[in-house]
C-alpha cells in the first residue's frame, strides 16, 4: 500500500474525530458549510502551467468530472470502459507524483460501482460485452494496493465472462452478444490487456499457458482477416458470417479504416506485451504485427501537422478532419513501443512529431489553466440501432466533441511516455 495513502488514512481518522467533536459542541450545519466552501475553493483553483502536460490534463479531467463515474459525460454512475481508460492514466500519474488526490479519484470510482459482495452496478454479464472488461484493470490495481476482498470478487466476476463469451469459429471473442460473429479492433483493447493482466497475477502452469495462447490467438485472427494487403491498414470490423449490411460479401470486412479503431489495436498490443511472458512463442509475432501496423500508419500521417485523420487514408476528402483520440493513441503506442524496444528508435521521433501536432493544433487552455483536447470523435461503431453503415460519410458525420475521455486518457498516457 502506498505510504502516502497509509499516512492519509491516519489523518482521515484524526479528522473524523475532530469533526465529531465539533458537531457535538456546535450546530451541525457549520462543518457542512465549511466542507462546501472548501470544495468551492478547490474547484476554483488555477491549474499551474508549470506542471507537465500529463498532470495538467489529469487535473483538468478531475475539474470537469469531479467524480470519476462522470467521465464520458455520464449523468449517473455506470460501469464502462472510458472510465477505466482515464483511470489507468490516473494510476500512472499517481505513481509518478505520489499525489494522493489521484489515488482517491481512482478509488472513489470503484467504491461507487463495486458492492461489498463483489457485484458491479450496471454490469450485466449475460450481455457478453467485451467493452465491460477494460475497467477491470482499475480493480486489479486497487486490489494490489488495498487487498480489499470486494475488488477481488469483482475481478473474478469480470474474468468469468470470458469462460462463456461467444466466439468465432477460430476462437475470436465476439464484440458483443448483440453483434454475433463480429470482431472489431476496439475489442482487442477492451478485453486482452485485462485478460493478460489477470493471467499474470492469478494463473499459473497449464492454466496460464492456455490463457496466454488464447490472448495471442485474438491478435492472430485479426491479422489473418482484417489487414488490407495494399496499405497495411486494418479495417474497423469483420463479420465472419458476412451477413451484416456493412460487411463485404466476399471478405466480411467493413469498408473503411477508422482512426480510433486502429488506435485501440495498437494500444492493445503494447499493453498486452507488458504481461505476456518473455519466452512465450507468440511474443515475437505480436511485435511483428506492431511493426507492420506502425509502418502503415506512418504512410498516412499528415506531413504538415504530424496528426492522423478520422478516416485514415482519405485525408484530402471533404468532411475528413484531424482527429484527437486516434492521434493520441498512435503517439502513446509509438512512444511506448520505441522505449521498450519493440519498434526502432526512430518511432520516438515520429511520436514527438505527432505529440507536438496535438499541442499546436488540438490543445487549448482556459484562463484558469484547464486544458481542453479538441476534435475528438465522440463515438463510432457498426450496425446497431440506428444503423451504423461504416461508410466514409458515416464516420465523418459522427459527433465531434472536446475532452472525450477516449482522447484525454491516451493524451495523458502519451504525455507520460514522452515526459519520462
Amino acid at each position: 500500500m502506498p505510504q502516502n495513502y497509509i499516512k492519509m488514512k491516519g489523518l482521515e481518522k484524526l479528522s473524523l474525530s475532530l469533526i465529531a467533536f465539533v458537531i457535538l459542541f456546535s450546530c451541525a450545519q457549520k462543518p457542512l458549510q465549511r466542507t462546501a466552501q472548501a470544495t468551492q475553493t478547490l474547484g476554483s483553483e488555477t491549474i499551474s502551467t508549470k506542471l507537465p502536460w500529463s498532470e495538467r490534463m489529469m487535473q483538468s479531467e478531475m475539474k470537469r468530472f469531479p467524480e470519476a463515474w462522470m467521465l464520458d459525460f455520464f449523468k449517473t454512475p455506470k460501469w464502462s470502459y472510458p472510465n477505466g481508460l482515464v483511470l489507468k492514466a490516473a494510476e500512472k500519474v499517481f505513481k509518478k507524483t505520489g499525489n494522493n488526490q489521484y489515488f482517491e479519484y481512482i478509488k472513489a470510482y470503484a467504491d461507487e460501482l463495486v458492492n461489498q459482495d463483489g457485484t458491479i452496478k450496471t454490469y450485466d454479464l449475460s450481455k457478453y460485452n467485451i467493452d465491460m472488461l477494460n475497467s477491470g484493470n482499475v480493480l486489479i490495481y486497487l486490489y494490489s494496493v488495498t487487498k480489499d476482498d470486494k475488488y477481488l470478487k469483482a475481478i473474478k466476476l469480470l474474468r468469468s465472462q470470458l469462460d462463456n463469451h461467444p466466439r468465432t469459429s477460430e476462437g475470436g471473442f465476439w464484440h458483443k452478444k448483440i453483434y454475433p460473429n463480429q470482431m472489431w479492433l476496439d475489442g482487442l483493447y477492451m478485453g486482452q490487456p485485462f485478460y493478460a493482466n489477470y493471467t499474470k497475477l492469478f494463473s499459473n502452469g497449464n492454466e496460464a499457458k492456455k490463457a496466454y495462447d488464447d490472448i495471442v490467438n485474438q491478435f492472430d485472427i485479426i491479422q489473418k482477416h482484417m489487414v488490407d494487403p495494399r496499405t497495411g491498414l486494418l479495417y474497423h470490423g469483420w463479420d465472419e458470417s458476412k451477413g451484416q449490411a456493412w460487411a463485404d460479401k466476399q471478405t466480411g470486412l467493413s469498408p473503411n479504416f477508422w482512426g480510433r479503431a486502429m488506435g485501440w489495436y495498437g494500444m492493445a498490443i503494447v499493453d498486452v506485451l507488458d504481461f505476456l511472458p518473455e519466452n512465450h512463442t507468440g511474443r515475437q509475432r505480436l511485435i511483428g504485427y506492431l511493426n507492420s501496423y506502425s509502418e502503415a500508419l506512418v504512410k498516412v500521417q499528415d506531413k504538415k501537422t504530424g496528426l492522423w485523420y478520422q478516416v485514415l487514408d482519405k485525408g484530402g476528402e471533404k468532411g475528413n478532419y484531424l482527429e484527437a483520440s486516434a492521434s493520441s493513441m498512435f503517439v502513446y503506442t509509438f512512444a511506448k513501443a520505441a522505449k521498450k524496444g519493440y519498434l526502432p528508435n526512430s518511432y520516438k521521433t515520429i511520436a514527438k512529431e505527432g505529440y507536438n501536432g496535438i499541442l499546436k493544433n488540438l490543445i487549448t487552455v482556459e484562463p484558469n489553466g484547464v486544458v481542453n483536447l479538441n476534435q475528438n470523435c465522440a463515438v463510432a461503431g457498426l450496425g446497431g440501432t440506428p444503423y451504423r453503415s461504416g461508410t466514409y460519410d458515416y464516420y465523418v458525420n459522427e459527433e465531434i466533441r472536446a475532452n472525450d475521455p477516449k482522447g484525454t486518457g491516451p493524451f495523458i498516457l502519451a504525455s507520460l511516455e514522452l515526459e519520462n
